[in-house]
């Protein structure tokens, strides 16, 4: 075996290692990236040739966590890894997004790129070596690829940025970014922000890069000494100068006018498709499905040639606006009579209908991954049927899409929604996307945001986001450009650049960016951000025109929660023997109970749709808790009636014996001539035995004395007499004065 290994030491004295040569041989390129007890093994595969008719990069990445990693066995009755989780999918596609742009533009074999975790340290984040141990497989391959790139993640911890910072010091910061770049250039940047500004969030991107080109040299170094500098020969193109000659003459004034029209996206793809069918009829019958992906290829190349020249030569966009011009917005909220909070958002041909619903504890999302294990208390969800762009196909699940876009505005609302203890709800926000046209995850954060205000949850400042484009001249692109505000999805697809910002009028809050051009300045980056931050002022400014600050108040359907402190030696009690008083509380009262410990003491939610209910359920849990203090009166019933008296529960689960000279002050025959079982009786308690615990309790000490009433002298009792005493069961006649205690049968 041919075994290298490389070494890459961060700042702080980490090492980073990558080895080649010992897995995993028979794939094109293998890797072990190993960072302390941390190791992902990268395997890329590529088919020998294009597939028939297929004009485009077919690139696969699967990031897989395995449970026995970190020695553990995963859950559900299989106990085997299932299909990927959210956080896999969001990981593969960071990895996937710094990666595709890199292939050359002629390469259509199909790529694929599994990154495999088969050791978990548990204190560190393995995400954050995705993209570096999947470039490393590329580099010791032979597939043609314009790497290497790694990514990093950036927090700031404390006001210190850090590179790949420990699970462990995540709790202090207030930034978190995925940055990946190539030695020159930034190539994608994702992540969440505590209100930073763009000036922050700039100088951790170039805190990333300084990282990342350290390794793409050792990456360098690899190909190398693996020899794999000069990548395979492959021809997946045919082309005909001539056609393509053809295609630009009879159709690129045509796609300009039509771009310059300001037609809306329907009306304006009809045109641009009729000018193509045109176009084929120009060619010989019996020559056009042989020439047809070329006419494909070549006219998209017009087109876009067309619309970005059309922009930069004039400043004129698709639908005719500006470079800086937001689309007209309108919105709307409590649309939905029903629901806890809803809101519509619509920008353009974007609209997104958003609602909130409010639940307890036990509807929180749990999290049972290798290495993280909570409950989140806020979830968001996106959905993007088809009928959005009126395309006609049946819905099939959820995509990694629909993932990727929902974690973006999740990760923008969520430093302003309220957790624990000042929000006891759990709360779910699902953004249904009924029209696109650029940007419905931002569309997203806005109409998320209106409906957490329609359902009264008291968030700390509302959010915006806006989605922004760059359009480049490739020969001068930091001197000829143009920033374009709230971009159509046609832009989207043109452009050199996308980014999306969501942020409060304080700052960022989230950020996912994704650069396509070679050699683009931090000038040009920090123009842009300035521009988005304007441009999501204005929409927020219209968004405020709905709705300002969060409703005062739930809507009167929403049930409510009350939530109290108890201390933690109560919470057993309230539990009680296999959940049996919990449940018995929630039977009765028709409410939901949950109780957590924190810092030793129980803390109990109450979830009900009504008051009285309510009331009642925490009057119980509150007489759980409670400690009997003597000379206080208490509300009793009558658990059980013997000879010498009666057994007053007095609290949830506390009896005490009101014996039966202690019920009235004349003389009482039969304890059933005053009390029954089941009655209930006000009573006073007289003492608690510091031994026993036992009390005593009385009815009499409640009544008035009768006028010259005068106490019966009491006679004192022969030695060796006992107490009257509750027997174990509290059947049959209760022992006195001692009793025979031997056994009759001797």
């Amino acid at each position: 075996m041919n075994i290298i290994n490389k070494k890459i030491e961060l700042s702080d004295g980490r090492v980073i290692e990558i080895e080649t040569g010992k897995l995993a041989k028979q794939a094109d390129g293998s890797v072990v990236v190993k960072m302390g007890g941390t190791m992902l093994l990268a395997c890329v595969t590529c088919a020998k040739e294009a597939k028939p008719d297929v004009d485009f990069m077919p690139l696969q990445v699967d990031y897989k966590e395995k449970f026995a990693s970190a020695g553990r066995f995963p859950g559900g009755f299989m106990k085997r890894e299932g299909k990927a989780s959210d956080a896999e999918i969001l990981t593969a596609r960071l990895v996937d997004r710094a990666l595709r742009p890199l292939f050359p533009e002629d390469f259509h074999a199909e790529v694929f790129v599994t990154i495999n975790l088969i050791s978990a340290e548990k204190d560190i984040q393995p995400d954050a070596l995705a993209g570096l141990a999947a470039s490393s497989a590329l580099a010791v391959s032979d597939i043609p690829f314009g790497g290497p790139i790694s990514e990093v993640r950036v927090a700031r911890v404390n006001g210190e940025l850090k590179i790949n910072p420990n699970f462990s010091e995540m709790e202090n910061c207030d930034l978190d970014i995925m940055v990946a770049a190539t030695y020159d250039n930034i190539m994608m940047v994702e992540g969440e922000m505590k209100e930073v500004s763009e000036a922050e969030m700039l100088e951790a991107i170039k805190f990333a890069h300084t990282e990342i080109k350290k390794h793409c040299k050792v990456q360098m170094e690899l190909m190398e000494e693996t020899g794999k500098t000069v990548k395979r020969t492959y021809c997946h193109e045919e082309n005909d100068e001539e056609l393509r000659k053809a295609v630009e003459a009879f159709c690129y004034d045509r796609c300009y006018s039509i771009a310059k029209s300001g037609l809306p996206k329907h009306e304006r793809s009809d045109a641009f498709d009729a000018l193509k069918e045109e176009f084929y009829q120009t060619i010989p019958e019996e020559e056009r499905e042989a020439k047809q992906m070329m006419v494909e290829r070549y006219y998209h190349a017009v087109e876009k040639a067309a619309m970005r020249n059309l922009i930069l030569d004039e400043g004129i966009r698709l639908d005719g606006r500006n470079s800086t011009q937001i689309r007209p917005i309108w919105c709307e909220v409590g649309y939905l009579p029903f629901a806890h909070g809803s809101a519509i958002f619509t920008r353009g041909e974007t609209q997104s209908l958003s609602t909130v619903t409010l639940g307890t504890k036990l509807d929180m999302k749990e999290l049972d991954e290798v290495l993280v294990q909570r409950t989140e208390q806020f979830v968001l969800h996106y959905n993007f049927p088809p009928f959005a762009t009126g395309e006609a196909k049946a819905q099939r699940g959820v995509g990694r899409r629909e993932i990727g876009h929902g974690n973006l505005a999740w990760r923008a609302l969520k430093p302003m929604v309220p957790l624990a203890p000042d929000n006891p709800y759990a709360v779910r926000v699902v953004s249904d996307i009924l029209e696109s046209n650029g940007s419905s995850s931002m569309a997203t954060v806005c109409a998320g945001c209106l409906a957490l205000m329609d359902a009264g949850v008291k968030i700390k400042k509302p959010v915006a986001g806006i989605a922004m484009g760059l359009i480049t001249d490739e020969k001068d692109p930091n001197n000829r450009y143009a920033i374009l505000s709230d971009i159509l999805g046609d832009e989207d697809h043109l452009g050199d650049m996308d980014f999306k910002v969501t942020g409060t009028k304080d700052g960022i809050t989230a950020t996912q960016m994704d650069i396509k051009v070679d050699g683009l300045s931090y000038e040009v980056l920090e123009k842009a951000l300035e521009q988005a931050r304007q441009g999501r002022l204005h929409i927020m400014g219209e968004m405020m025109k709905c709705i300002s600050e969060p409703r005062e108040d739930y809507k009167p359907f929403v049930p409510r929660i009350v939530q109290i402190r108890i201390p933690g030696d109560f919470i057993g009690a309230v539990i009680g023997k296999g959940g049996e008083v919990i449940q018995k509380i929630q039977k009765e009262t028709g409410t939901t109970i949950t109780i957590t410990e924190e810092n030793g003491e129980g803390i109990v939610d109450v979830f009900g749709e009504s008051k009285e209910a309510m009331d009642k359920a925490l009057e119980w849990i509150n007489g759980i808790c409670a400690v009997p203090e003597v000379g206080q009166i208490y509300h009793g019933k009558v658990v059980s009636i013997l000879e010498f008296g009666a057994f007053v529960e007095i609290l949830p689960g506390k009896e005490g014996l009101l014996h039966i000279s202690e019920l009235d002050w004349g003389k009482t025959d039969k304890v059933e001539d005053i009390l029954n079982i089941g009655d209930e009786v006000d009573v006073k308690l007289l003492e608690i035995d510091e031994k026993t615990g036992k009390m005593r309790l009385s009815r009499r000490a409640l009544i008035e004395k009768p006028e010259g009433y005068v106490e019966p002298e009491r006679k004192p009792r022969p030695q060796g007499d006992r107490a009257p005493r509750r027997e174990g069961n509290g059947r049959g006649p209760a022992r006195r004065n001692g009793g025979d205690k031997r056994n009759s049968n001797k």
